[in-house]
């Protein structure tokens, strides 16, 4: 034991600046730390702050209120949606017409079929025979693009046009 204080009494000078050096040291990672925590702080209260003055807990609660409101406005959307594509289905979106001559004696194509059909060629054909002395229109269901009733050559093309634009 009295070796070691023997040895530090006779090197007392380097272990002063060791502990003098150890100090400093420890002073300049404080102000370090210091500027840091300073600079965090700010940042801190920056985003604290938010916009308006309000705290960060009122903007997320508000946020997340205008998510609830965005969520049922597109469930609305969806749901309206489903009811449009319902309508769009049963609605005309096929249509074929053909122009014909149907009597020698009338010089024009006076005479028509018309086709009307929905997605699923399910509609009606409408024909029109002009003469000189009378008009005959005629109306046939269709369902799947075919009709009970016979069709004339006419009507048929009208159904395939509906079908081919």
């Amino acid at each position: 034991m009295e070796q070691a204080l023997m040895f530090i009494r006779a090197n007392n000078e380097i272990f002063s600046l060791i502990t003098l050096l150890v100090a400093v040291l420890s002073l300049l990672l404080l102000v370090i730390n210091m500027l840091w925590t300073s600079s965090l702080k700010k940042k801190y209260k920056m985003m604290m702050r938010g916009a308006q003055g309000q705290d960060l807990e009122q903007m997320l609660n508000s946020y997340t209120a205008k998510v609830d409101i965005s969520v049922a406005k597109a469930e609305e959307v969806r749901k309206a949606y489903s009811e449009i594509m319902q309508m769009v289905k049963s609605s005309i979106q096929n249509v074929g017409v053909v122009r014909y001559n149907a009597f020698n004696d009338t010089g024009s194509d006076l005479s028509f079929a018309v086709a009307l059909l929905d997605y699923r060629g399910d509609g009606v054909v409408i024909s029109s025979l002009f003469g000189r002395n009378e008009t005959r229109i005629y109306a046939k269901p269709v369902n799947n693009g075919k009709s009970t009733y016979l069709l004339s050559g006419e009507e048929e093309d009208a159904i395939k046009k509906a079908f081919n634009k």
